[in-house]
């Protein structure tokens, strides 16, 4: 069915059987095309919308059909729903690690995947007359530990060796640094906008991330006893109610620190953590404050005036941009944008890890771009053990099962020639405009600065990131008198001044012009 961003849906058959692997799509159509079900039952990885949206019009439609998942994804699923005022508990609660037949020669056991509370990978084990069948399936899921979720155990599937193995590749083959530095990072963000009077938007997904910051900023060092108020919208507040009645499901740790002082809401502990009031945020009287909303609200009606100068902290999700283009705040100079890391998801080095552990004759990479599912399966250490498969959307694929190893085909990378001319204080690389097709260049040239470097006889070119510049947001660029690298208003080597000629033209970093005003350190950038 779909794995991209149109939501996750996989139905696979083994031996007689038909499983729906999670069903998360915006449109369900195509399941309810015939007066039977689409398979013998469903699986839900876990409760985040991509995987679940379509489970409660799937079971309307079909009730017959058993949908299978962890007791915190049952549990979660509601807020999937919000405007349904009641929904009777639809999803079957399956034990860890514990196989269960659910049908004649059927087993599966689910483990736990980290990435949210409750999320699930499941093995599957199949008897045949001919032989014996098994298939893993991950969901999403992540190696590391987080605040509210233990990581997926790598000892637990070692060797296990199915015959496939389903597993996501959000984020292709980039590296992430270790989740404490990341943690580490957005509370210096968060900190240093605070410290110098600005209030900070956090707009999060209403599951998960929006409770990891809430908890990180209730235990980090950075904030621990510090006179603040963090608000919630309400949304986001829904989730964490769920969270608390989730409690016992979570790690040893959370039930510890939860024992000695409130989760979430408290007003007395420092910071204080409250729910928006029903007026909204023209209610708060006192700023700056950490205000986290649902990303699916429009962040800009909380950056009002009375808040002062605001700065607006954007995750950053693998192949898409991560926030709005500065020029949608031309005339909003009270607020920053910037973006931070914070992943939930494994990057290429766990995926990798993962894989080579579990040891399977067939890998499905699923759940990503198409151009970052393509960077996993170039990698020559993937190549040369396992057949590995990357089905577009609506494809169906045969996976032959056996001992012996058949290499598919991999995708050979095009190469794009060009011409240098050498100038007399540059260099010029002209290369051709095909190299634009590829969903790579949205990231390279996201900013139009790039660093080259010296690898051998090679010189490789790499796009710097908004991630890159905005570390180093609270440091004017050094450069020599009153030009454009040093102006307040120079942005992505645009200019930004409406007062200014060069308005919204590409600039160099030597330019100035009539109304120069400098980039004051501290300051974050336009």
């Amino acid at each position: 069915m779909g794995h991209g961003i149109e939501g996750v849906c996989l139905l696979i058959r083994m031996g007689k059987y038909r499983i729906l692997l999670d069903c998360g799509l915006r449109d369900i159509s195509e399941l309810l095309e015939s007066s039977e079900p689409p398979a013998d039952f469903v699986f839900c990885s876990h409760a985040h919308t991509d995987h679940a949206r379509g489970l409660l019009a799937l079971h309307r439609h079909f009730p017959q059909m058993p949908i299978y998942g962890s007791e915190a994804t049952a549990r979660l699923l509601p807020l999937n729903w919000p405007e349904e005022k009641e929904i009777s508990s639809f999803c079957q609660i399956l034990p860890w690690r514990s196989p269960i037949s659910l049908f004649e020669n059927l087993q599966i056991q689910l483990f736990p995947a980290g990435h949210l509370p409750g999320a699930a990978g499941v093995i599957l084990s199949c008897h045949t007359p001919q032989r014996d069948y098994s298939l893993i399936y991950t969901g999403d899921f992540f190696l590391s530990n987080s605040r509210l979720v233990e990581g997926l155990s790598v000892e637990s599937l070692r060797g296990s060796s199915p015959d496939v193995l389903i597993i996501e590749g959000s984020y292709g083959t980039a590296r992430h640094p270790r989740r404490r530095q990341l943690e580490q990072k957005l509370m210096g963000k968060i900190d240093t906008a605070l410290s110098t009077g600005h209030s900070v938007l956090l707009p999060v997904p209403a599951m998960g991330l929006a409770q990891e910051i809430l908890l990180l900023l209730r235990s980090h060092h950075q904030f621990t006893g510090r006179d603040v108020n963090i608000w919630v919208s309400e949304s986001v507040a829904a989730t964490c109610d769920s969270y608390l009645e989730l409690l016992p499901l979570l790690p040893a740790s959370v039930q510890n620190f939860a024992s000695h002082q409130p989760l979430f809401w408290d007003e007395q502990v420092l910071p204080r953590v409250r729910r928006l009031p029903e007026m909204g945020v023209e209610a708060i009287a006192e700023f700056p404050c950490v205000l986290l909303v649902d990303r699916a609200e429009l962040w800009q009606h909380y950056c009002i005036p009375q808040g002062g100068t605001w700065v607006v902290l954007f995750p950053e999700y693998p192949g898409r941009i991560s926030m709005p283009h500065p020029e949608l705040l031309e005339n909003s100079p009270d607020i920053h944008l910037q973006t931070y890391l914070l992943s939930e998801h494994s990057d290429g080095r766990n995926t990798a890890q993962l894989i080579h552990n579990i040891r399977p004759q067939h890998v499905l990479l699923v759940h990503g771009s198409s151009t970052y599912l393509t960077d996993l399966i170039a990698l020559e250490e993937l190549q040369n053990r396992y057949q590995l498969h990357s089905p577009a959307t609506g494809t169906l694929l045969e996976l032959p099962v056996g001992d012996r190893f058949i290499q598919p085909s991999v995708p050979i990378p095009v190469p794009h020639e060009g011409e240098i001319v050498e100038l007399e204080e540059s260099i010029r690389i002209i290369l051709p405009h095909a190299l634009m097709q590829s969903p790579h260049w949205q990231t390279f040239a996201d900013t139009g600065l790039l660093e080259a470097r010296w690898q051998g006889n090679e010189l490789v070119l790499r796009g710097l990131s908004q991630r890159e510049l905005l570390s180093q947001s609270s440091r004017p660029i050094q450069a020599v008198g009153e030009c454009c690298a040093n102006c307040h208003h120079q942005f992505r080597q645009r200019c930004f001044n409406r007062q200014s000629p060069l308005y919204g033209f590409k600039v160099t970093l030597q330019g100035c012009c009539p109304v120069f005003e400098q980039n004051v350190e501290g300051s974050p950038d336009p």
